[in-house]
Protein backbone atom coordinates (compact mmCIF):
# COMPACT_ATOMS: atom_id res chain seq x y z
CA UNK A 1 0.00 0.00 0.00
CA UNK A 2 3.23 2.09 -0.18
CA UNK A 3 2.12 3.42 -3.84
CA UNK A 4 -1.83 4.74 -1.98
CA UNK A 5 -0.18 5.92 0.98
CA UNK A 6 2.63 8.34 -1.19
CA UNK A 7 -0.58 9.73 -3.46
CA UNK A 8 -2.85 10.46 -0.54
CA UNK A 9 -0.23 12.53 0.98
CA UNK A 10 1.25 14.18 -2.18
CA UNK A 11 -2.65 15.30 -2.50
CA UNK A 12 -2.66 16.54 0.82
CA UNK A 13 0.66 18.64 -0.04
CA UNK A 14 -0.79 19.85 -3.45
CA UNK A 15 -3.69 20.71 -1.79
CA UNK A 16 -1.81 23.33 1.06
CA UNK A 17 0.11 25.13 -2.07
CA UNK A 18 -3.17 26.01 -3.51
CA UNK A 19 -4.80 27.13 -1.22
CA UNK A 20 -1.51 29.32 -0.19
CA UNK A 21 -1.53 30.64 -3.50
CA UNK A 22 -5.04 31.71 -3.15
CA UNK A 23 -4.29 33.27 -0.30
CA UNK A 24 -1.85 35.48 -1.67
CA UNK A 25 -3.85 36.52 -4.93
CA UNK A 26 -6.88 37.54 -2.47
CA UNK A 27 -4.37 40.17 -0.56
CA UNK A 28 -3.54 41.49 -3.37
CA UNK A 29 -6.71 41.86 -4.52
CA UNK A 30 -7.77 43.15 -1.17
CA UNK A 31 -5.32 46.44 -1.72
CA UNK A 32 -2.18 44.22 0.01
CA UNK A 33 0.66 46.82 -1.39
CA UNK A 34 3.26 43.93 -3.42
CA UNK A 35 6.69 44.56 -2.74
CA UNK A 36 8.41 46.89 -4.87
CA UNK A 37 9.33 46.63 -8.66
CA UNK A 38 13.57 46.60 -9.20
CA UNK A 39 11.97 47.01 -12.90
CA UNK A 40 13.72 50.05 -14.17
CA UNK A 41 10.63 52.62 -15.52
CA UNK A 42 10.95 53.21 -19.31
CA UNK A 43 12.94 56.29 -20.32
CA UNK A 44 11.05 59.56 -20.98
CA UNK A 45 9.81 60.36 -24.37
CA UNK A 46 10.66 63.70 -25.85
CA UNK A 47 7.65 65.50 -26.91
CA UNK A 48 7.12 66.68 -30.09
CA UNK A 49 5.92 70.51 -30.72
CA UNK A 50 4.86 71.71 -34.04
CA UNK A 51 6.65 75.30 -34.77
CA UNK A 52 4.75 78.05 -34.73
CA UNK A 53 3.56 79.18 -37.61
CA UNK A 54 5.45 82.54 -39.05
CA UNK A 55 4.10 85.45 -37.51
CA UNK A 56 1.91 87.07 -40.05
CA UNK A 57 2.42 84.83 -42.89
CA UNK A 58 -0.17 85.04 -45.90
CA UNK A 59 -0.92 83.31 -48.61
CA UNK A 60 0.94 83.35 -52.08
CA UNK A 61 -0.26 85.88 -54.81
CA UNK A 62 -0.88 85.00 -57.87
CA UNK A 63 1.62 86.01 -60.88
CA UNK A 64 1.92 89.65 -61.70
CA UNK A 65 4.80 91.96 -63.07
CA UNK A 66 5.95 93.82 -60.38
CA UNK A 67 5.85 98.16 -60.90
CA UNK A 68 8.05 99.56 -58.35
CA UNK A 69 9.90 99.13 -55.11
CA UNK A 70 9.68 101.07 -51.44
CA UNK A 71 11.84 100.82 -48.87
CA UNK A 72 11.09 103.73 -46.39
CA UNK A 73 13.91 103.04 -43.83
CA UNK A 74 16.23 103.54 -46.47
CA UNK A 75 14.34 106.14 -48.60
CA UNK A 76 14.88 103.55 -51.72
CA UNK A 77 12.13 104.23 -54.00
CA UNK A 78 12.00 103.05 -57.79
CA UNK A 79 10.23 102.08 -60.62
CA UNK A 80 10.98 98.24 -61.53
CA UNK A 81 12.63 97.67 -65.03
CA UNK A 82 12.72 93.92 -66.46
CA UNK A 83 16.23 92.09 -66.04
CA UNK A 84 17.05 89.05 -68.27
CA UNK A 85 20.57 87.22 -68.47
CA UNK A 86 23.39 88.26 -70.39
CA UNK A 87 25.73 86.46 -72.49
CA UNK A 88 27.87 85.17 -69.82
CA UNK A 89 24.75 83.85 -68.01
CA UNK A 90 25.12 86.31 -65.38
CA UNK A 91 22.50 88.43 -64.30
CA UNK A 92 21.78 91.87 -65.99
CA UNK A 93 21.35 94.61 -63.92
CA UNK A 94 20.05 98.13 -64.34
CA UNK A 95 22.29 100.63 -66.34
CA UNK A 96 25.20 101.91 -64.11
CA UNK A 97 24.19 105.52 -65.88
CA UNK A 98 20.92 105.45 -64.07
CA UNK A 99 21.87 104.14 -60.55
CA UNK A 100 18.63 105.49 -58.81
CA UNK A 101 16.77 102.24 -60.94
CA UNK A 102 16.44 99.61 -59.60
CA UNK A 103 15.21 96.44 -61.44
CA UNK A 104 13.64 92.79 -60.92
CA UNK A 105 14.58 89.61 -62.59
CA UNK A 106 12.66 87.82 -64.84
CA UNK A 107 13.03 84.37 -64.93
CA UNK A 108 12.51 84.73 -61.14
CA UNK A 109 9.04 84.77 -59.50
CA UNK A 110 6.87 87.46 -59.31
CA UNK A 111 7.20 89.23 -55.78
CA UNK A 112 4.19 87.48 -53.88
CA UNK A 113 4.23 84.73 -55.79
CA UNK A 114 5.75 80.97 -53.78
CA UNK A 115 9.77 81.30 -54.66
CA UNK A 116 12.38 83.78 -54.21
CA UNK A 117 11.57 87.11 -56.40
CA UNK A 118 14.67 89.01 -57.04
CA UNK A 119 14.96 92.78 -57.05
CA UNK A 120 18.70 94.47 -57.85
CA UNK A 121 19.65 97.55 -58.00
CA UNK A 122 23.47 99.53 -57.81
CA UNK A 123 25.33 100.33 -54.59
CA UNK A 124 26.56 104.24 -56.54
CA UNK A 125 27.28 104.60 -60.09
CA UNK A 126 28.11 107.52 -62.47
CA UNK A 127 29.65 109.03 -59.60
CA UNK A 128 26.40 109.12 -57.62
CA UNK A 129 24.78 107.12 -54.86
CA UNK A 130 22.76 104.53 -56.27
CA UNK A 131 18.99 103.33 -55.05
CA UNK A 132 20.77 100.60 -52.87
CA UNK A 133 23.26 102.74 -51.36
CA UNK A 134 21.96 102.12 -47.67
CA UNK A 135 20.32 98.62 -48.25
CA UNK A 136 23.16 97.20 -46.05
CA UNK A 137 21.44 99.44 -42.94
CA UNK A 138 18.51 97.43 -43.59
CA UNK A 139 18.02 94.72 -40.65
CA UNK A 140 15.48 92.03 -39.49
CA UNK A 141 11.73 93.25 -39.08
CA UNK A 142 12.25 96.11 -41.81
CA UNK A 143 9.44 96.49 -44.04
CA UNK A 144 10.20 96.38 -48.05
CA UNK A 145 6.66 97.24 -50.23
CA UNK A 146 6.51 96.50 -54.56
CA UNK A 147 3.40 97.68 -56.21
CA UNK A 148 2.19 95.00 -58.84
CA UNK A 149 0.65 95.74 -62.16
CA UNK A 150 -2.67 93.72 -60.58
CA UNK A 151 -2.95 96.83 -58.81
CA UNK A 152 -1.89 94.81 -55.56
CA UNK A 153 1.10 95.92 -53.01
CA UNK A 154 3.29 92.62 -51.49
CA UNK A 155 4.18 93.61 -48.12
CA UNK A 156 7.77 91.73 -46.96
CA UNK A 157 9.89 91.79 -44.01
CA UNK A 158 13.16 91.34 -43.81
CA UNK A 159 13.93 88.32 -41.77
CA UNK A 160 18.12 88.57 -42.37
CA UNK A 161 20.73 90.84 -44.08
CA UNK A 162 24.02 89.14 -45.64
CA UNK A 163 27.28 90.59 -46.91
CA UNK A 164 28.80 88.10 -49.38
CA UNK A 165 32.43 87.77 -50.89
CA UNK A 166 31.38 87.59 -54.64
CA UNK A 167 33.90 83.95 -55.40
CA UNK A 168 31.47 82.44 -52.91
CA UNK A 169 28.30 83.75 -54.39
CA UNK A 170 26.60 80.75 -55.91
CA UNK A 171 26.80 79.15 -52.47
CA UNK A 172 24.59 81.44 -50.43
CA UNK A 173 21.91 79.79 -52.41
CA UNK A 174 20.20 83.39 -53.08
CA UNK A 175 17.84 81.83 -56.10
CA UNK A 176 17.24 78.32 -54.27
CA UNK A 177 13.63 77.25 -53.71
CA UNK A 178 11.20 78.39 -50.73
CA UNK A 179 8.76 76.99 -49.50
CA UNK A 180 6.80 80.06 -49.62
CA UNK A 181 6.79 83.56 -51.20
CA UNK A 182 10.07 85.65 -50.31
CA UNK A 183 12.21 88.23 -51.78
CA UNK A 184 15.77 89.03 -52.14
CA UNK A 185 17.43 92.30 -52.84
CA UNK A 186 20.97 92.26 -54.19
CA UNK A 187 23.56 95.34 -54.51
CA UNK A 188 27.63 95.55 -54.45
CA UNK A 189 29.35 95.62 -50.85
CA UNK A 190 32.44 95.98 -49.08
CA UNK A 191 35.67 96.74 -50.72
CA UNK A 192 36.22 98.38 -54.19
CA UNK A 193 38.20 96.66 -56.35
CA UNK A 194 40.07 99.33 -58.52
CA UNK A 195 41.79 96.96 -60.72
CA UNK A 196 38.49 95.13 -61.55
CA UNK A 197 36.19 98.25 -61.42
CA UNK A 198 33.99 96.56 -59.27
CA UNK A 199 32.89 95.78 -55.27
CA UNK A 200 34.18 92.25 -54.16
CA UNK A 201 30.67 91.42 -52.10
CA UNK A 202 27.11 91.18 -52.65
CA UNK A 203 24.89 92.82 -49.94
CA UNK A 204 21.99 90.08 -49.80
CA UNK A 205 18.88 90.91 -48.35
CA UNK A 206 16.18 88.15 -47.32
CA UNK A 207 12.34 88.96 -46.75
CA UNK A 208 9.57 86.99 -46.88
CA UNK A 209 6.01 88.05 -47.53
CA UNK A 210 3.40 89.16 -44.82
CA UNK A 211 1.10 90.88 -46.59
CA UNK A 212 -0.87 91.50 -50.04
Amino acid sequence: MTTRTTGRRGYWIALIVALLAALVVLALTLGGDPAPSTAQPPPAQPVVVDPEPASGAVAALPKSDPVSIDIPKIGAHSTLVPLGVNADDTIQVPPVTTPLQAGWYTYAPTPGEIGPAVVLGHVDGNHQKGIFFRLKELAAGDRVSIARKDGTTALFEVTKVHQVPKQEFEKEGVYDDTPGPELRLITCGGVFDRSAHNYVDNIVVYARLIGG
